[in-house]
Formats: structure tokens, C-alpha cells, sequence
């Protein structure tokens, strides 16, 4: 029986006892066989690639000339120099490795196929010849000899371009790599068009590097803050929005404070004490630690005036994080999801990947312009790459739906157990259990659902990228607004969604009628919907915003004083953008198992009234906020209180 369905059977269920988690059956069986079709599809791509010889390939790498290194090839009509024997040649060596065609994503070089890649760097062709005749490794074009090196008009075209930059194979994948990081500053300074001065560019990598063991240790701090964090809100959780709202206020004037004296002291310091090389980093710094010192302040006093504003809206959202707390306590695994669901993407993403660069180098040997080899595909099998993409979003969309609905089936065996003694011995299993047994269906219909709305906001934003500066203003506010229009329907999709999954694991209903009873029931609670979407999850945000704020406290402190003293503004900007993920990640558990939760409670308000008979499945500190919601609807009458008029349409008698 649905918990929330028409009428009618509101009426029926008011007549006895409303019991959630009975009547288990698949759900959405259609979809999950068209999900599974779509995978051996993904399946069939990679095979096929593999088949085809892309993998030897991508593994072994090959030469301009079709021939794969380490191994005997085949002629191929009308290429020269092809179907040579590599047995002793393992490693692919580019000319010019440097040379990068962004728009192609590939290395525009003559590639040759060498026994050894040059491991210290080579500045002259006698350098080159010489390491031909020790190593018997040829870094040049097969048509020319090692003793025509230094002697050879061709040399110039034929041989790579000087200074040979040192390199080692890459492991597994047998090119030879420049182990030098300028190769990499130059394709980052092609990347970021905005940088006119590519000095300051080199500067800041160069920051990077040389505070790498600095950013690691941030960055397992601020995965430490998370868990603290996590454990905080297990023990302290009715008082968690008042201790992070003034940790957040005390954090935000501190880090603001902090950054202006900074900039106030370093300002004062002599410069004439600094040495020349020093000068342009240490200007920079100042510059950097003023923009951080304004944003801080303009952020502080935002952050100050939402929090004046929605101070008094938090009784529920408090009496739901109270509860959410218990959850953790009973519910420890749920904590754990992040790594699960972060490990699952992960693998999958590595296949992606793989398969991607298989799809890279399969194909028909084609000679190219320059009269080089490149292997295409021809025929209805190049839409494969179209397929591959839809893979990646769907499949992805449905790992992300399989922890919601996860985190949903557990939190709602909670809920509705009275006696929670008598809950599984552990509820994450059982709830994943369930999810494999009756509703892998409708987690990929959910999922489709949003792929159906992220491929073509994806379109409209490639489409915009490849026009910029190109369309006219009218045509550029047209994309822009259909793109924010199709993101601001995924996010309600994704509410919805989640919502529909609890829906699901409560009733055991197929995605549409869950989709439509969640549905119902948000709307019945729409303003008590909007405080907590905006209390509850401003308080989530709060936190994020914490561990963010000491990430980068310890950051600034920590760069500020570091011996080599290099510009930091990109290594603390790494820092915290790694720290509001890591929060996000584990924070987001909390703010899915409060949705639950408050899922949960207005069905069970909506189901039940406290009479025998149709006892409350909530909590005693929910059944507190029931109670004090109606004596204030009873003593505020007409006239009314916010409160006790949001709560109405919930306790509202069916």
C-alpha cells in the first residue's frame, strides 16, 4: 500500500495502522534490463577496441609510420618505413615533445620508436650521435645513420629539436617523458589564455612544487577537520548550529583579521633587505594577500547579515540534526559511504579512461597531410565516442543515485523501527541488499533522468565555448539563459529524486509513483521544505565553510613562514579548493540523511496522530516539536504564529 497515494486510499489507511516497509517487490524492471543492454554496449565498445589492436597500441605506443614498438609489424600499403622490426626499440620518442595541438589533444611531433630514452640531456647533435653509438638507441629519423648526424644537411628536420630535454618511460605506457617541468608550464601557459606574462606563470608553478609536501599535509588536514566534524555532529548535535554559527563568525573575523596584518606587516617590511630575484614575489604576495584581506572582509559581513536574518528559523532543523546524530550513533557505516561511492567512480572512471584512449588508437592506418600515419574509424562505428560519453554520465549518475537510495533504505529502517533494538545488525548492508534485489530499476530510471538534462546543458556549453566571442549579444544571452534554465532543473531533479528514492525504499513503489508522492507531500510542506533547505543547509554549508576557513588559516600561516619563499597564491587556492570538496563529500551524507529524515517525518505526522493505534514512528525530541507546534497553533488562533501555520498542512487530520 503507498504512503502517500490518492485520496481515497488516504481515507482507507486512516481507518487502521498505516506499516511502511512491508509489500517488498522489483521495481522499474524495464529499466533495469535497458541499463544492463547499456552496459554490455559499453562493454562491446571496449572489446572491440581492444580486438582491433588498440590496446597493443595505447600499451606499446607507436611511431609516426604505424609500426608498434617492441615488436615485428606488418607492411602497410603505400607507408614508408613501415612494417619494421621493433623487437629491440620498446619506448616511443618525440622529436619535439613539447610541441602540443590543444585543439587535438596530441603531441605535434615526429614519433620514433628507440631502445632507450636519453636520461640526461642532450645539447648538441654530437651529444645526440654519441649517445647513438653508447646506447644504441637512434634518436633520429630511420633514413638517417648515427655517424650522418653532425654531418647530414637534413639533420635539422631529421633530428630532435636541441636541447634534447632528459626523459624516462612512463611506466606501463613506454614514452619517453621530459622529466623537466618547464614542458609542462609552457602547455599550462597555452591552457590559460588570461596570462600575458608567462613569468608570473612559471612563478606560480614553480610555488607549487616547491610546497607540494606543504599542500599534502593541508590536505590531510582538512580530511581529519571532516572527520572531527562528523564526529562532532554525532555527540553535540542539538547544540551544532549555534556552536558552528559562532565558530564561523569568530573563524571569519579571525582569518580576516589575520590577512590584514599580514598585509599591514609585510607592507611595513624594508624592501631595500630584498634581493632583486625576490622583489617581483615578494610584490606579488602583497598584492595577493590584499585581495584575499577585502574578499575576507566583504564575506565576513555577508556571512553576518544571513545569519541576523534566519536566526529564528531552526526549531525543526535542530530537532532534525538532533535526530540525524542518533542515526550516525546506530548507523556508524554511514559515514564510510563517501570512500565507497568515491572508490566506486574512481574504478569506474580508470575504465573509462582506458577505453577512451583505446578508442584513441583504433582504426585504420590513414596517412595523414604531412604523409604520417594516424588510425581513424570510419563508418557508423565513429559514433562510438557519442555512446562512450552517454556512458560516462549515466553510469556515473547511477552510482551517485545507488548511495542516495543506500543512505535513504537505512536512515527509513531506522525511522519506522520502533524498538531500535530490533534494527539489522547493519542496516548499510541490509539497505544495499534491498537496493540489488528490488531497486537497481529504479535508481537507473532516476539516473536517466538526469543524463536526459546534463547531455544537452553539456552541448549548450561546448557549443557556447567554440562561439565565444564569435555569436552576437542576443545569441549569447539566449545560451546562456537556456543553460542556466537546464541547471536549475537538474538541481530540482536531483531533490526530487532523492526524495522519490525514500519514497521507494519506504513503500517499495516504482519511480514514477514514488516521484509523485514525494512530490505531494513537498508540497503540502513547502514552507517548512524551504526553512530547512535554507537553515539546514546553510548550517551544512557553515561547516564547510570552517573546515575550509582553518584549512587555509594553517595554509597562510604555514606558506607565510615556509624557508623558500615562492609565491603561494595557487598552492593555498589548491589547498582549499581540496578541503570544501573533502567537507562536501562527508557533509553531504549528513545533509541527505536530514532530507530523509524529514521525508520520514512528515509522512509519519501525515499517516498518524499519536492516538492508539496510529502511534508516531519519530523520535521523542520530533514528538517534543509536535507538541509545542500545537499548543502554539492553539494559543496563537487566527492571529497565528509562523510556526505553528507551516507545521499545519502536516498535522492536518486525514
Amino acid at each position: 500500500m503507498g504512503c502517500c497515494s490518492s485520496a481515497s486510499s488516504a481515507a482507507q489507511s486512516s481507518k487502521r495502522e498505516w506499516k511502511p516497509l512491508e509489500d517488498r517487490s522489483c521495481t522499474d524492471i524495464p529499466w533495469l534490463l535497458l541499463f544492463v543492454l547499456f552496459c554490455i554496449g559499453m562493454g562491446f565498445i571496449c572489446g572491440f577496441s581492444v580486438a582491433t589492436g588498440a590496446a597493443a597500441r595505447l600499451v606499446s605506443g607507436y611511431d609516426s609510420y604505424g609500426n608498434i614498438c617492441g615488436q615485428k609489424n606488418a607492411k602497410l600499403e603505400a607507408i614508408p618505413y613501415s612494417g619494421m622490426d621493433h623487437t629491440h626499440r620498446k619506448y616511443v620518442f618525440f622529436l619535439d615533445p613539447c610541441n602540443l595541438d590543444l585543439i587535438n589533444r596530441k603531441i605535434k611531433s615526429v614519433a620514433l620508436c628507440v631502445a632507450a630514452c636519453p636520461r640526461q640531456e642532450l645539447k648538441t647533435l654530437s651529444d645526440v650521435q654519441k649517445f647513438a653509438e653508447t646506447n644504441g638507441s637512434a634518436l633520429c629519423s630511420y633514413n638517417l645513420k648515427p655517424s650522418e648526424y653532425t654531418t647530414s644537411s637534413k639533420s635539422s628536420v631529421l633530428c630532435p629539436k636541441l636541447p634534447v630535454p632528459a626523459s624516462a618511460p612512463i611506466p606501463f605506457f613506454h614514452r619517453c617523458a621530459p622529466v623537466n617541468i618547464s614542458c609542462y608550464a609552457k602547455f599550462a601557459e597555452a591552457l590559460i589564455t588570461f596570462v600575458s606574462d608567462n613569468s608570473v606563470l612559471h612563478r606560480l608553478i614553480s610555488g607549487v612544487m616547491t610546497s607540494k609536501e606543504i599542500i599534502l599535509g593541508l590536505c590531510l588536514l582538512s580530511l581529519v577537520l571532516s572527520m572531527i566534524l562528523m564526529v562532532i555532529i554525532r555527540y553535540i548535535s542539538r547544540v551544532l548550529v549555534w556552536i558552528l554559527t559562532i565558530l564561523v563568525i569568530l573563524g571569519s573575523l579571525g582569518g580576516t583579521g589575520v590577512l590584514w596584518w599580514l598585509y599591514a606587516k609585510q607592507r611595513r617590511s624594508p624592501k631595500e633587505t630584498v634581493i632583486p630575484e625576490q622583489l617581483q614575489i615578494a610584490e606579488d604576495n602583497l598584492r595577493a594577500l590584499l585581495i584575499y584581506a577585502i574578499s575576507a572582509t566583504v564575506f565576513t559581513v555577508i556571512l553576518f547579515l544571513i545569519m541576523l536574518v534566519m536566526r529564528k528559523r531552526v526549531a525543526l532543523t535542530i530537532a532534525l540534526f538532533h535526530v540525524a546524530g542518533k542515526v550516525f550513533i546506530h548507523l556508524p557505516l554511514l559515514v564510510f559511504q563517501p570512500f565507497w561511492t568515491f572508490f566506486a567512480l574512481v574504478l569506474f572512471w580508470v575504465y573509462w579512461i582506458m577505453t577512451l584512449l583505446f578508442l584513441g588508437t583504433t582504426g585504420s592506418a590513414v596517412q595523414n597531410e604531412q604523409g604520417f600515419v594516424e588510425f581513424r574509424i570510419s563508418g557508423p562505428l565513429q559514433y562510438m565516442w557519442w555512446y562512450h560519453v552517454v556512458g560516462l554520465i549515466w553510469i556515473s549518475e547511477f552510482i551517485l543515485a545507488c548511495q542516495q537510495m543506500t543512505v535513504a533504505g537505512a536512515v527509513v529502517t531506522y525511522y519506522f523501527t520502533r524498538d531500535k533494538r530490533n534494527l539489522p545488525f547493519t542496516p548499510i548492508l541490509a539497505s544495499v541488499n534491498r537496493l540489488i534485489r528490488y531497486h537497481l530499476g529504479t535508481v537507473a530510471k532516476g539516473s536517466f533522468i538526469i543524463t536526459l538534462v546534463k547531455i544537452p546543458r553539456m552541448i549548450l556549453m561546448y557549443i557556447h565555448s567554440q562561439l565565444k566571442g564569435k555569436e552576437n549579444a542576443c545569441a549569447r544571452c539566449i545560451l546562456k539563459s537556456c543553460i542556466c534554465c537546464l541547471w536549475c532543473l537538474e538541481k530540482c531533479l536531483n531533490y526530487l529524486n532523492q526524495n522519490a528514492y525514500t519514497a521507494t525504499a519506504i513503500n517499495s513503489t516504482n519511480f514514477c509513483t514514488s516521484a509523485k508522492d514525494a512530490f505531494v507531500i513537498l508540497v503540502e510542506n513547502a514552507l517548512r521544505v524551504a526553512a530547512i533547505n535554507t537553515v539546514g543547509d546553510f548550517m551544512l554549508f557553515l561547516g564547510k565553510v570552517l573546515i575550509v576557513c582553518s584549512t587555509g588559516l594553517a595554509g597562510i600561516m604555514l606558506l607565510n613562514y615556509q624557508q623558500d619563499y615562492t609565491v603561494w597564491v595557487l598552492p593555498l587556492i589548491i589547498v582549499c579548493l581540496f578541503a570544501f570538496l573533502v567537507a562536501h563529500c562527508f557533509l553531504s551524507i549528513y545533509e541527505m540523511v536530514v532530507d530523509v529524515l524529514f521525508l520520514c517525518f512528515a509522512i509519519d505526522t501525515k499517516y498518524n496522530d499519536g492516538s492508539p493505534g496510529r502511534e508516531f514512528y519519530m523520535d521523542k525530541v520530533l514528538m517534543e516539536f509536535v507538541e509545542n507546534s500545537r499548543k502554539a497553533m492553539k494559543e496563537a488562533g487566527k492571529g497565528g504564529v509562523a510556526d505553528a501555520r507551516e507545521l499545519k498542512p502536516m498535522l492536518k487530520k486525514r
